[in-house]
């Protein structure tokens, strides 16, 4: 059945535009009550005996809620069952919107309780009741003779659920019951103000960042054209005003006379909570202007990205209380007050909390509890905590995806080769990682008739199995990555193929998508095709056995033969590469070895790199550029690409001075500048510095980002020296060289295109989702890696090693131990004792400790230990063994057994 309605609207030019709408009614919905007799319904789902243990309804009855119930008590609904929807109701002339809602919620309860009346069994007792937290709502609905209650007067009326009370959000009304009545916050501009504010210059939009080492310090990062983006610095809780972590808001400058330096302290909110008229203690510290920071207020929230946060409860200290305060696991989000009857169950327990609200009386939000993860310290509970807190996207693949896999056994086809080129007798050989299963890609190399060389990438055709559109395509698409935390791994697409199907395992068939190059012995490039193929690689080689191989001067056999042409020229490469000025940077990277049947980690050491290492990325490296170049020939507009933005003078500082106070120079104008003084940057008797120089490097470097070509105009790859750069090598593991296949396949006429593979806005936001995964799933693998090293040093009691000092604050030394790739921070504020004497210099930069002055790259020794006192946030702790400072250091204590490097047995 149709039903039109026709009215007139004012345009802002003035115009008049007649505004149709159409709504088609459907006859066949029905009640779905087990007491109808009128519906003519094949299957009920609302029971003939609906009784719920209620003291506000002791009679049967279904329960009707108004949309802001539905929308405000998600997390409580869950426990309940609704089913009405009411769309076909308009407007009344001067209704709005949400009046209208609620009128119609209102005229669905009245017929519901009339159909059920008049029903031929009768529902005798049946009764429908509405709730609603209107109280214009509820009033209207009372005068049309409708049963209807508060949603928290009737959750709390339940006898048999008490715990559905800890699932309530909070209303407005009970908000402002648990604030102190003075104003600790200015009041947020509405969103009229804030938009003209935007427009006339007077406010910057951006996205507020929380500090993770000082919670009275944020930025709001506000992207501008170009290299135009800024951040403005936010310190203390007025001028943070409410914000939380990732929110979008309206910041105002403070005049220039106000700006500010970043704080030089480590500043963390773990002490006990603290009152809501709690003053915060300002840091006193003489500036220089070239140090200050545009500064600047919160004035308005203009998106909230609050969501469910893990944490632990802070049990309140009166007992009885229903009201507690709730510690997130992410220390740039505040904690939240909450109220819960389940305290005594919950202490000790991961659990979910979400945020209601933040009013400007109060220091801490308001929320309510969602569910609990399990005990705190299991690794299983911290693994869902990890995997929740970074947005992994972890449950098991949905039946609608495992359903677009292939059927098993699966083989090669004659319909398979049709566009592909045999190439199954070539020595191809795969390098990995011990215990790899998803093998993306292998390689070959081999003498042409011509004297020239013909090597090979071959990468796992994933694409062919994956096809544009479907669930398995959606669901790759939207994890992006695939995770790899230690002894665990977050696969983007299913194990059948992960691991099988398109792991490029040896001595089976596999499908391809190969880049072939014609060199001479000089690794110059004479000829590029791009095939898709059939290998069967003849081995899976780890690092070292490959390199293993290439050392053995008593094998030739042909494996051998075209491992040793690979890493011939791939030294070529990398020689040409760092001529052109790619950089060469350091970062640390530990591997564990797990116990194979606890799973606890038993020994932890830093990843050794061979040259098979640099021969496998060189190659890989050399495919993603021509791939690169390929796809942007063919698709100038839509091309996925990948670049790597120079970072901005300021964020060499800190390489700059810690160069200089070691009497070394370092030129940053350009990547090849600063690559070659980092080539000859050397301190005598100081083998390591070189090291710790790159280390450094590493952290004043940008994000790399994937891009779609046709929105943007530079390209460059600044850590590369290449001016066009992609990801092609990897698809079992990165959406992005899915994309890549599809376009290169396209280009070489071996797939057809789909309309989004061509439209540039769809692939810019896909490239927007697959940054964001990419750099969560970093996030992930860190937490994972400090994870597990608090489980390693947690039997071990004191350890003393030895490290180098990477940054000096105002009231600590960062420590980098080379050993465990372990970073940790010694403090010289301690609570436990008279605090030393402290000299802070910012230019040098360094820091005097009573007599001793610490600079960056300073060697010292500390001890090292776990401290578990806070279960949720448990820390590597370490203490100044030497220098050997009076009334600061520790003394060395005895390292005992249980401190000793535990052999493998297995």
């Amino acid at each position: 059945m149709l039903k039109s309605k026709t009215f007139v609207k004012k345009t802002r030019s003035g115009g008049v535009m007649k505004i149709v709408r159409e709504h088609y009614l459907r006859d066949d919905i029905w009640c779905g009550s087990e007491v109808c007799t009128e519906c003519k319904q094949e299957s009920t789902v609302l029971q003939r005996d609906a009784c719920i243990e209620s003291s506000l309804c002791s009679y049967p009855h279904y329960l009707i809620p108004d949309t802001n119930v539905v929308l405000h008590q998600v997390n409580m609904m869950k426990s309940f069952c609704f089913s009405w929807n009411s769309q076909f109701h308009v407007c009344e002339p001067g209704e709005s919107a949400n009046d209208r809602n609620d009128r119609a919620i209102r005229m669905a309860s009245k017929w519901y309780s009339q159909h059920l009346k008049t029903s031929e069994t009768g529902a005798d007792g049946l009764k429908v009741v509405l709730l609603t937290n209107d109280q214009g709502n509820k009033q209207k609905a009372e005068d049309n003779g409708l049963l209807v209650y508060k949603c928290e007067e009737y959750i709390k009326s339940l006898i048999a659920n008490p715990e559905l009370v800890d699932h309530l959000a909070l209303s407005n009304d009970e908000k402002n019951e648990i604030t102190s009545s003075k104003v600790l916050f200015p009041e947020h501009l509405p969103l009229s103000k804030i938009q003209a504010g935007i427009k006339s210059g007077s406010f910057l939009q951006g996205t507020f960042r929380a500090s993770r080492d000082n919670y009275l310090e944020a930025t709001v990062f506000v992207q501008g054209e170009g290299e135009d983006s800024t951040e403005v610095l936010l310190q203390g809780l007025q001028n943070l005003n409410r914000a939380v972590h990732q929110d979008v808001v309206a910041v105002q400058l403070l005049p220039r006379d106000q700006w500010v330096a970043p704080s030089s302290v480590v500043l963390q909110d773990e002490g006990a909570a603290k009152d809501d008229n709690a003053e915060e203690e300002d840091e006193e510290k003489e500036v220089t202007e070239a140090a200050r920071k545009p500064t600047g207020k919160v004035v308005g929230i203009i998106k909230r990205s609050w969501r469910p946060f893990c944490g632990m409860l802070n049990v309140a200290q009166i007992k009885e209380s229903t009201r507690h305060l709730f510690t997130p696991a992410d220390r740039r989000i505040p904690r939240i007050r909450i109220e819960t009857r389940q305290a005594a169950t919950l202490a000790g327990q991961r659990i979910m909390v979400a945020i209601d609200g933040w009013p400007k009386h109060s220091r801490y939000p308001n929320g309510h509890f969602v569910r609990s993860l399990g005990s705190a310290g299991e690794k299983d509970t911290e693994q869902e905590v990890l995997l929740l807190e970074h947005d992994v996207p972890h449950q098991a693949f949905s039946q609608a995806v495992l359903s677009f896999l292939p059927k098993m056994p699966w083989a090669i086809t004659p319909e398979d080769m049709v566009r592909r080129e045999d190439l199954r007798n070539l020595t191809v050989c795969s390098v990995d990682p011990p215990g790899c299963t998803d093998i993306d890609d292998a390689l070959h190399c081999r003498e042409l008739e011509n004297g020239n060389l013909e090597v090979g990438v071959h990468i796992a055709d994933v694409s062919h199995f994956i096809r544009p559109g479907n669930a398995l395509d959606k669901e790759a698409a939207n994890r992006g990555t695939t995770v790899y935390l230690c002894g665990k791994r977050i696969d983007m697409v299913p194990e059948l193929l992960s691991s099988n199907l398109c792991s490029l395992r040896s001595n089976v068939e596999r499908l391809a998508f190969s880049c072939i190059w014609e060199m001479n012995h000089k690794a110059e490039i004479l000829k590029t095709r791009f095939t898709k193929s059939v290998i069967n690689s003849k081995a899976s080689l780890t690092y070292a056995e490959a390199q293993m191989r290439i050392d053995d001067t008593s094998m030739n056999d042909d494996i051998t033969n075209s491992l040793r042409g690979l890493n011939k020229l791939a030294k070529i490469l990398k020689k040409q590469r760092i001529e052109k000025g790619a950089l060469t940077l350091s970062s640390l990277e530990v591997r564990f070895h797990i116990d194979s049947e606890t799973h606890d980690p038993i020994d932890l050491q830093t990843k050794e790199l061979m040259e098979t290492n640099s021969m496998v990325e060189e190659f890989m490296l050399l495919a993603n550029i021509s791939v690169a170049q390929k796809i942007y020939d063919e698709f100038p507009d839509c091309a996925m690409l990948r670049k790597h933005p120079p970072p901005p003078p300021s964020n060499y500082d800190i390489l700059l001075k810690a160069a200089k106070s070691k009497e070394v120079e370092i030129h940053t104008d350009s990547a090849k500048a600063l690559a070659d003084s980092l080539d000859v940057a050397k301190v005598d008797g100081f083998p390591y510095f070189n090291t710790l120089l790159r280390i450094l490097a590493t952290r004043c470097m940008m994000q790399a980002v994937y891009f779609c070509s046709g929105m943007d105009s530079d390209f460059h790859h600044y850590g590369l020296a290449s001016p066009i750069y992609t990801h092609f090598t990897s698809p079992i593991r990165r959406y992005a060289d899915i994309i890549v296949h599809r376009l290169l396949a396209v280009a070489i006429g071996a797939d057809s295109t789909y309309p989004d593979l061509m439209d540039k806005h769809k692939q810019s936001a896909l490239s927007n989702n697959l940054n964001y995964r990419h750099k969560m799933s970093q996030y992930a693998q860190r937490a994972s890696v400090a994870f597990h090293t608090q489980l390693f040093f947690k039997s071990r009691g004191i350890l003393n090693e030895e490290g180098f000092v990477l940054f000096v604050r105002k009231n600590a030394i960062i420590v980098l131990i080379p050993k465990f790739g372990l970073e940790g921070t010694v403090f010289f504020d301690t609570k436990d004792k008279a605090a030393p004497n402290l000299v802070f210099d910012e230019e040098v930069p360094s820091l005097k400790v009573e007599e001793h002055t610490f600079c960056i790259f300073d060697k010292v020794k500390v001890t090292i230990s776990l401290d578990a006192s806070n279960v949720q946030h448990q820390k590597i702790r370490m203490a100044l063994i030497e220098p050997v400072i009076p009334g600061v250091s520790v003394p060395a204590p005895d390292v005992g057994p249980q401190a000793k490097k535990p052999k493998l047995d297995r």
